[in-house]
């Protein structure tokens, strides 16, 4: 379950913000995006299926001064779930799926927003020996 992930050059990555309902924490539905994502792996996690692997983020509230062009610009609290797929045509098929939209439509009732961005990879690299 926390073990580390290898992304294979050529992969696509989606970044799905998920901005909790006021009142709502992170601990109301860490079990629903556990059981989510838990789906994501056991049902759609092979070659077929297409779903290479994922990380959950939370929001800490840092905003990097030297990394960003306006570092007193701040960002509502919100979680990010990022997800490495073979082909945007797969995580589709995935999402489209009544397993996933019933895992998902729990952790939705509980989100005033969500919106899944898709990327493809142009870099990736690690430090040489």
């Amino acid at each position: 379950m926390f073990n580390p992930i290898t992304i294979p050059f050529g992969a696509v990555m989606l970044y799905n913000v998920v901005k909790l309902k006021p009142g709502i924490t992170t601990g109301d539905v860490e079990i629903a995006i556990g059981e989510m994502c838990n789906t994501v792996k056991n049902t759609y996690g092979d070659d077929k299926g297409g779903f290479i692997g994922g990380q959950v983020f939370e929001y800490t509230g840092f905003v990097s001064p030297e990394g960003s062009f306006d570092p007193e610009r701040k960002t509502e609290d919100h979680i990010v779930i990022i997800t490495y797929w073979n082909s945007f045509e797969q995580h589709e098929k995935s999402h489209a799926d009544s397993v996933f939209k019933e895992k998902f439509e729990a952790l939705a009732e509980h989100c005033s927003e969500t919106y899944e961005l898709g990327y493809e990879m142009l870099w990736q690299g690690v430090p040489e020996e």
